[in-house]
């Protein structure tokens, strides 16, 4: 039986999971529903029904997710509109009117006459949230379309830093928020504290792959998270914390959801299951790092526009501790090649420059000054490969 949560002050009846619309569509670019495969579109709904079916009934997409809205509008105009919210997200922009255009496009594509959640879709930085909240800016659109009834509800979406998305929140303009944070990465609490305070619904977006790539875990990892899988692991430590209202599952076959469901009996008795789990995960950390660096790796580390050539230390190191403690290779190394490619999304480069620089001074908060900048050097050499991109860049 799935469960359900207030989802803020929406005070919709939101599923613990959300079905996420990022990896069942065609293609990244847009293009006419002639070029899809039929395979791919059936595919897309059995997806969608098998979500239902299971009581998973918010279906989450974005313009940017390419053939996705497309694709929904064939089968979500097929159910009642009563039994399903519905979530679809537009990228800020300086001109509204373009703003306007995307969403008009939203709607046209899901063949609906109305959004119960709208999201500014990438609220990252200082430039993306003035777009969206200045005078006649996105907000103000997204406003409009809920007073003509076109729009339920208005959030925002974020891959930024906490510091920004706590801006947004203390508006008070949203009602919910769709970020990261998951055990891997805990960086966002304050922010879901604020939106809390705020009674916005609050979205966990891709636990299970930017948390991890949990579907295809190391052994090591699994191991830790016995007799979880890490999957159900890092669900079951997000769901613990009622500030956490629905979590994404990018489902792209329907028996995606299956492991997913076997937290849904385990939500009761979270506080007897997590502890050993978490106690297993840091005292590995502590093993392979020593206690001092297991607990203060992070302190007085500089942001990368306060780093020369713009270097992200946090997350370098972040993803050293992860690669060499749980043998998170694969993860790390995707996502540490993302840096310098990844825009607002993934900000920062990486530190293949790092032996020509002088660290010294942005370092001096550190109390690992003297040796981050061989330890970066070092995780260079270790997770450097092929440059990627994002998806939807792709």
């Amino acid at each position: 039986m799935m469960q359900y949560r207030r989802f803020g002050r929406t005070e919709l009846s939101m599923p613990v999971f959300s079905c996420g619309g990022m990896r069942y569509q065609h293609q990244w670019q847009d293009t006419s529903f002639d070029q899809i495969p039929e395979t791919n579109q059936k595919q897309l709904e059995a997806c969608i029904y098998r979500s239902l079916e299971l009581g998973i009934n918010h279906i989450e997409t974005a313009r940017g997710y390419g053939t996705s809205e497309m694709q929904l509008g064939k089968v979500l105009p097929k159910i009642p509109r009563e039994r399903l919210i519905v979530q679809t997200k537009v990228s800020p922009d300086s001109d509204p009117l373009k703003f306007k255009r995307d969403f008009d496009q939203s709607l046209a594509y899901l063949q609906l006459d109305y959004i119960d959640l709208f999201a500014i879709h990438g609220i990252n930085n200082h430039e993306n949230l003035e777009d969206t909240i200045k005078p006649g800016g996105c907000l103000a659109v997204a406003k409009q379309l809920q007073a003509e009834g076109k729009v339920r509800f208005i959030g925002f979406s974020t891959h930024g830093p906490t510091e920004i998305i706590i801006k947004a929140i203390e508006t008070n303009e949203f009602d919910y928020v769709n970020l990261h944070w998951y055990y891997i990465n805990q960086n966002n609490w304050p922010a879901i504290e604020a939106a809390t305070r705020h009674d916005m619904g609050v979205f966990i977006i891709s636990p299970s792959d930017k948390g991890g790539q949990l579907y295809n875990p190391p052994e090591k990892l699994v191991n830790l998270c016995s007799p979880l899988s890490p999957i159900v692991f890092n669900n079951l430590f997000c769901l613990s914390h009622p500030q956490v209202h629905t979590l994404s599952i990018g489902a792209s076959k329907p028996t995606d959801f299956d492991e997913h469901l076997k937290t849904i009996p385990l939500l009761d008795r979270w506080d007897e299951i997590l502890p050993p789990i978490q106690q297993r995960l840091e005292q590995e950390l502590i093993d392979c790092f020593g206690e001092n660096w297991a607990k203060t790796w992070n302190v007085g580390l500089p942001r990368q526009e306060e780093t020369p050539n713009n270097i992200n230390i946090p997350v370098i190191l972040w993803l050293r501790n992860l690669a060499i403690a749980y043998d998170m290779i694969d993860y790390a190394k995707m996502r540490y090649n993302l840096l310098g490619n990844g825009g607002d999304w993934f900000p920062g480069k990486n530190a293949e420059t790092v032996e020509n620089i002088d660290l010294s001074q942005c370092l001096m908060n550190s109390p690992h000054a003297d040796k981050i900048p061989q330890l970066l050097a070092e995780t260079h050499q270790l997770l450097q490969g092929e440059t990627l991109l994002r998806l939807s860049k792709s």
